[in-house]
């Protein structure tokens, strides 16, 4: 095995030998994992997370809450935005986690593939015995794992005995792989609940995908727990009210923007309450002003981008890309607008296995104007040319620009007579969102 090379190397390298894409199954990586001596069976108590939208929020108050009780929490989220450490974050007792050092992760990468051998396999399956290799050989208290994509024939379902399995909201995406109704995704998503484990159910939209996820997990004999019958969250006087079995909580709002990580914050204080974590009200408050998630409503506001806007611009990211996370982006939005009205810009790029159309049509009648940008980092970006005709299709006005700098100076020119600064939402697809990122010299840490 050549000696040396940084993880992103010995990645790369898989990325030109493997099958790109998704070819859900688990036969590959339960092979692999067998001949690494099943690292998957050797970890402490697992959060397994799945959901279309809210995964990533739910991972993150996850985390927080662990971490403010003092406990070590690795995570595994995907995917990366800018550098494939991203993906792994080893829990330190006391202290919050820290990203996995390059070294750590070159070696555990050398050590899977050499044990996969020539066998056919994806990238994303060795990436996640990569995920149980290291967080089986680093001590910690819990395990906080994100679903890639789906949840039946994801590679991290492997595990057989969740501390707890949750589900955030669902809707449709990915329709080429999990089906193209929310009843058939749903069904995708609950193939993580594991026979006599716990379950909880975050807010759905859809109550025909509530109602078969709850069918699964009583089929399964599983205690489930669902948001707005067995527990709930609300805002009331500028304070989020979280409420169980075990009585109210008064509590700060997320730190994390928007009315929708009121109930992405409740699901996480559910399950990890549900996986046996006692949980002090003054940790929960503390979760709630410490949570970090990049990409998602985050506010950019230095960088070497943002030289590029318009002065006193108010600039944010985020990385949703469906429908769904299109409406909770602009409720945020309009909370926003409320507030400290200005007029809203969107400089947007999407890939071609999503729906624009659906998602431009939530920021109908408030956005002022599109710029459309292609993705350079992936080679399934939607033209900018054709995802402007997509944004008009949603009725906003919109213009195709070479890139994300560009977009900002048109909007800078655009305002340059007005005397209100605008309000930027970058966003459509987390490659984008990294891309933003990298440019800007602020990866996430």
């Amino acid at each position: 095995m050549t000696q040396n090379l940084t993880a992103a190397h010995r990645i790369e390298r898989l990325l030109e030998k493997h099958p790109k894409g998704f070819d859900l199954s688990l036969e590959r990586i339960s092979r692999l994992l067998e001949a690494l001596g099943n690292p998957q069976d050797k970890l402490p108590p697992i959060i397994h997370i799945a959901g279309t939208n809210g995964k990533g929020s739910a991972t993150a108050f996850a985390r927080a809450l662990l971490e403010a009780e003092g406990l070590a929490v690795h995570v595994h989220t995907s995917p990366h935005l800018v550098n494939w450490h991203e993906r792994y974050r080893l829990g330190r007792k006391g202290e919050t986690g820290q990203l996995v050092d390059d070294a750590t992760l070159s070696d555990a990468v050398a050590r899977v593939t050499e044990a996969n051998g020539e066998h056919m396999i994806t990238v994303f399956e060795i990436l996640t015995a990569v995920t149980f290799v290291l967080f089986a050989e680093h001590p910690a208290d819990a395990v906080i794992l994100e679903v890639g994509l789906g949840g039946r024939f994801d590679a991290t379902n492997v595990i057989t005995k969740p501390a707890v399995s949750l589900i955030m909201p669902v809707s449709l995406d990915h329709q080429s792989y999990l089906g193209d109704k929310v009843e058939i995704i749903a069904a995708e998503k609950a193939g993580i609940i594991k026979r006599g484990c716990p379950v909880v159910i975050g807010y759905q939209s859809s109550d025909d995908a509530r109602q078969v996820m709850i069918d699964i997990a009583d089929r399964l004999r599983c205690a489930v727990s669902v948001f707005g019958q067995d527990f709930l969250a609300y805002q009331e006087h500028g304070r989020m009210v979280y409420q169980d079995e075990s009585g109210l909580i008064d509590l700060p709002l997320p730190r994390l923007p928007g009315r929708h990580q009121i109930a992405n914050a409740a699901a996480a204080i559910k399950a990890v309450r549900e996986a046996g974590f006692a949980l002090s009200d003054q940790a929960v408050e503390k979760a709630m002003t410490s949570v970090t998630w990049p990409a998602r409503m985050q506010r950019l506001t230095q960088g070497d981008l943002i030289r590029f806007a318009p002065e006193k611009a108010e600039i944010w990211l985020d990385g949703g890309h469906n429908p769904g996370a299109g409406v909770v982006i602009a409720e945020a939005l309009a909370e926003l607008e409320e507030r400290d009205p200005r007029p809203l810009y969107l400089i947007t790029g999407m890939i071609n296995t999503k729906d624009p159309v659906g998602y431009f049509e939530a920021f109908t009648g408030m956005a002022r104007q599109v710029y459309t940008v292609a993705i350079s980092s992936s080679d399934s970006g939607i033209d900018h040319e054709t995802l402007a005709d997509a944004a008009r299709r949603a009725g906003l006005e919109a213009l195709p620009v070479a890139s994300v700098a560009d977009g900002l100076k048109a909007i800078k020119e655009q305002v340059k007579d007005e005397v209100i600064a605008p309000r930027i939402l970058i966003g459509g697809s987390l490659y984008l969102a990294g891309d933003v990122l990298a440019a800007n010299n602020t990866p996430p840490q």
